[in-house]
């Protein structure tokens, strides 16, 4: 049976790669069953719009981007009742949702035969505030401004090459942060280098959670806070441990949350799924238990 499949396109992410294989992607996509119609953004937003307005019309969305593009529409979809299982097809820099859910990068037709074989799985959402949301992570802190502070003809160039280039001009700028935590059971206070929390097990294409610490559809958040280091030497110590997928430095907090509510002594910038989330002295996250599915 012919299934409808509403397929939301970026054409600037990933060095506009989607454009090579697009034909190939579509026949697949018919031969598969399905009758897709094109939609196209041009520019933030566009894809929560399309999402919230016309998902329901349809028995599958997909979309092709970066993480950020599926974090649009998850947003849309949060507008939805009963919304349809999601595809993905990552065109991104990153792509560190792909990178968790075991799908192919910069590979259309790849992604589409996944698309068309896989199973829709349980997907929470991440809450922000009264009325934003994240796809897999929210961050302050160190290093967290460099996905949407690197310049897009950069990002095309030298792909994630750019973050790190990016990442390495902050490293004198470095500075803690006077945090207050409360989440489901207790509260932290402390200077911090870094706060996130997440549902991902890769963060920024470097930093990878063991599997088992990372359920996706749980309504669990994993909350992590970064302790000053102590000087360079001190942070490739905990670089190097959070590489080998160490968690036991007395400098790094990691923790299961449903909700975590952040207060600091002055403005701070966020970041959500790698774009600008604006500057707070008080946030409160929380975990959406599931509410779209995800197809892998």
């Amino acid at each position: 049976m012919e299934k409808t499949l509403m397929l939301i396109i970026n054409p600037a992410a990933g060095r506009g790669g989607y454009a090579v294989d697009l034909g190939a992607a579509l026949r697949a996509l018919d031969l598969g069953g399905c009758r897709t119609t094109l939609y196209f953004t041009s520019g933030r937003g566009d894809a929560t719009r399309f999402a919230a307005q016309r998902a329901s019309q349809y028995d599958t969305v997909a979309c092709v981007g970066g993480d950020g593009t599926l974090s649009e529409v998850l947003a849309g979809l949060m507008q939805v009742k009963d919304p349809p299982p999601v595809g993905y097809i990552p065109m991104g820099t990153a792509n560190d949702v792909a990178t968790t859910l075991g799908l192919p990068k910069n590979d259309t037709v790849g992604a589409v035969r996944r698309i068309l074989s896989g199973t829709p799985h349980p997907f929470d959402v991440g809450g922000f505030g009264t009325d934003a949301y994240f796809a897999y992570i929210a961050a302050f802190g160190a290093f967290t401004e460099v996905s949407y502070a690197t310049p897009q003809d950069q990002k095309k160039l030298l792909g994630h090459l750019a973050y790190v280039l990016q990442g390495m001009a902050l490293l004198p700028k470095l500075e803690t942060i006077h945090t207050v935590v409360e989440y489901d059971d207790g509260r932290l206070e402390g200077d911090y280098l870094y706060g996130s929390i997440s549902n991902s097990t890769s963060v920024a294409g470097i930093v990878r959670l063991k599997e088992t610490m990372v359920s996706l559809g749980d309504g669990l958040s994993e909350l992590v806070l970064v302790k000053d280091p102590g000087g360079v030497e001190g942070l490739g110590e905990l670089v190097s441990s959070v590489l080998s997928q160490r968690f036991d430095s007395d400098k790094l907090v990691v923790l299961h949350t449903r909700r975590a509510k952040f207060s600091f002594d002055k403005p701070v910038a966020w970041t959500r799924d790698g774009e600008a989330g604006g500057e707070h002295t008080c946030v409160e996250l929380c975990n959406y238990h599931a509410p779209v599915k995800l197809i892998f």
